[in-house]
């Protein structure tokens, strides 16, 4: 292809970090600087900044707004809700309503924007760093970044740029705008694949600070990147790809090889663990108070206690793009209950309704919700008077006519479908009524796309309410999880239905994640301790042989709306096998007749578009931007 003179990246503004470590402060601190030049590189503090910069633009992925649509809308976990219906959400959705995804639609071009700049300075940080004497620690920080943005692109968009003006993977110091994309094949191997290795090498067991990465990071997305490769390679539904190249690995290695592999990396992961470990509860992953613990291996920080450390507004959301801002996507206007208040605290926080989860969710996917703690650990499933965080401590009629004071349950999504609930008296909501009970209620067939449960394991969490409502309005301090040591599990057990051999079987590593799964210590939806352990009863019903399907049906319950699911679903082609369809009522506070919806997902749907800003930036003809552009999207 032609060289057209288009901008990827030039480094020449961007706000920096420093990185700090001492015995008395272990924190990444960030100071802003206008310019961060090629000369300012070959200092130490310049490369050290750079580092702390490689982790400061995680959030601008992780909890941001664009990046978690394009993860989960369209999936069979989430679609779009009533605030939805007429923006990319529905776009992204595929089922009819907001018209089709093109190069202009933004939050597919997140990953593009975002990785670039971070790909060049993390070479400018490998180049530079025996220069100003840096240890090869932070050099396979810098390796393992450089990688982890190149995953991200290619899972995304297939084959992409290797040189960005200066020759491939290496740091480019001026505005070079020529560009051409290297197939998926040469990325993985050329890139990927070196980097994880060299930083498995260099990195360190445990974190040089608080949340930095490790050897046992490196592990696990060095064995995804093989898992990835290897679907790729095999290519089960001859999905196409693109710069197009054939499905061979340029050293030769068939698909079975490099599943193998992954499940041997994965394996190495669970068996040297360093300070990483699952908690004993799945509540405990998300419980926030305990954020940060040992099973979370890689994070987008923030903090409550200072604005320019949390990098964003600690009372307003929206103020930059890195608020951690995406539950509010999927929480649903809880306010319309008389006696619920817009509160900073996890069940609750600023509603959006911009997603909604399909009937399936709740029927087939968290079927099981009796045994398995996942269901509880997940979602918000009951809705309670609040009303005395701003004075009110009257308790107010409700269902039945019966009282509801601080605490007690107002509205509560059903477990299981109950026939005998009523509807001659509702809520504003539209909740029915069961005899006895003071709260409205609403089975699984009523969830529509208005009134849902919310997404309990990224909630909002402060410490500074001072026993009030707080700032619900700001974007969540809280860590946005990216990788957990439990994702070594299921991805040695997906090689293992691959072929994979080894100590472990695949029902033996999903059964360690499951027997975990019926182990419980709080009951969520009724806000009250549940010491229970269902693991053996958990165990007992895993299929003797366990399948893909079963594994993403694992991985959906594991991993339900954090970020995986567009991406799990492309890796393994099952996209519109497992999301083609979807069930879920009106975009009414009534509606309660589901509706059967039906996603045109076609095979350039695997790939998304490169973004028109930077197809819009290129001074070539209009063919050879078109032919830059992934196959499908020119129109």
């Amino acid at each position: 292809m032609k060289r057209l003179k288009i901008k990827i990246v030039a480094l020449t503004t961007l706000s920096v970090a420093l990185l700090v470590g001492s015995c008395t402060n272990d924190i990444l601190e960030e100071t802003p600087r206008s310019i961060f030049t090629p000369d300012f590189f070959k200092t130490e503090l310049g490369v050290q900044g750079g580092i702390t910069a490689l982790y400061t633009q995680l959030r601008y992925l992780y909890g941001g707004m664009g990046y978690y649509t394009a993860t989960e809308d369209g999936t069979d976990e989430y679609t779009y809700g009533a605030s939805g219906q007429n923006d990319s959400n529905a776009s992204l959705d595929l089922s009819g309503r907001g018209g089709v995804i093109n190069s202009q639609t933004g939050a597919v071009g997140d990953v593009w924007y975002n990785s670039f700049p971070m790909i060049n300075t993390a070479s400018g940080i490998i180049e530079n760093a025996t220069e100003v004497g840096l240890s090869a620690e932070l050099i396979g920080e810098a390796q393992f970044f450089r990688a982890f943005f190149y995953f991200q692109l290619v899972q995304n968009y297939g084959g992409v740029p290797l040189d960005l003006g200066a020759g491939e993977l290496k740091f480019n110091t001026s505005t070079y705008r020529g560009s051409v994309r290297n197939t998926v094949p040469e990325v993985y191997t050329k890139a990927i694949f070196p980097d994880l290795v060299a930083a498995v090498n260099g990195l360190p067991d445990n974190p040089r600070l608080t949340g930095t990465v490790t050897k046992n990071v490196a592990r696990l997305y060095l064995a995804k990147a093989y898992l990835t490769y290897a679907w790729w390679l095999q290519n089960p539904n001859n999905i196409p790809t693109y710069p197009e190249a054939p499905r061979t690995d340029p050293d030769g290695r068939d698909s079975a090889w490099y599943f193998q592999q992954a499940y041997n990396i994965a394996m190495t992961g669970i068996d040297n663990p360093g300070p990483y470990a699952l908690q004993e509860y799945f509540y405990d992953v998300h419980w926030a108070p305990n954020d940060r613990h040992s099973e979370m291996m890689l994070y987008a920080d923030h903090t409550e206690e200072s604005e320019k450390y949390n990098g964003a507004s600690l009372g307003w959301g929206l103020s930059t793009g890195r608020d951690n801002a995406a539950v509010w996507l999927v929480t649903w206007n809880y306010t319309f209950l008389s006696q619920v208040d817009r509160e900073a605290a996890q069940d609750y926080g600023r509603p959006w309704t911009r997603m909604a989860p399909p009937q399936e969710v709740f029927t087939e996917t968290f079927a099981e919700k009796d045994l398995d703690s996942r269901y509880d650990g997940t979602f918000v499933t009951s809705y309670r008077n609040n009303r005395d965080k701003s004075g009110d401590l009257e308790p107010k009629p409700n269902a039945n006519g019966l009282l509801t004071g601080p605490g007690d349950a107002v509205h509560t999504f059903l477990d299981e479908e109950n026939p005998a609930v009523s509807f001659a008296e509702t809520n504003n909501v539209g909740g029915g009524t069961l005899p006895g009970r003071a709260d409205y209620v609403v089975n699984p067939s009523g969830i529509n796309r208005i009134m849902y449960p919310g997404l309990w394991k990224l909630g909002t969490y402060r410490t500074d309410s001072n026993g009030g409502l707080g700032s619900p309005n700001a974007g969540l301090t809280r860590p946005y999880p990216i990788a957990k040591f439990s994702e070594f599990y299921f991805v040695a057990a997906e090689a293992a239905v691959k072929g994979a051999t080894g100590s472990m079987s695949a029902r033996q590593l999903i059964n360690v994640i499951r027997a975990r799964a019926g182990k419980w210590r709080f009951d969520n939806g009724e806000k009250q301790e549940r010491i229970e352990d269902n693991s053996a009863a958990m165990i007992a019903a895993t299929p003797a042989t366990i399948d893909i399907d079963y594994i993403l049906a694992e991985r959906s319950r594991e991993y339900f709306g954090e970020g995986y699911r567009w991406l799990d679903l492309v890796r393994t082609q099952k996209w519109e096998e497992i999301a083609g369809t979807y069930t879920i009522s009106g975009p009414g506070f009534g509606d309660r007749t589901p509706e059967t919806f039906t996603r045109d997902i076609e095979p350039h749907h695997y790939l998304r578009p490169i973004p028109q800003g930077q197809i819009d930036s290129m001074d070539g003809t209009d063919a050879e931007k078109q032919e830059y552009q992934n196959p499908g999207y020119n129109n």
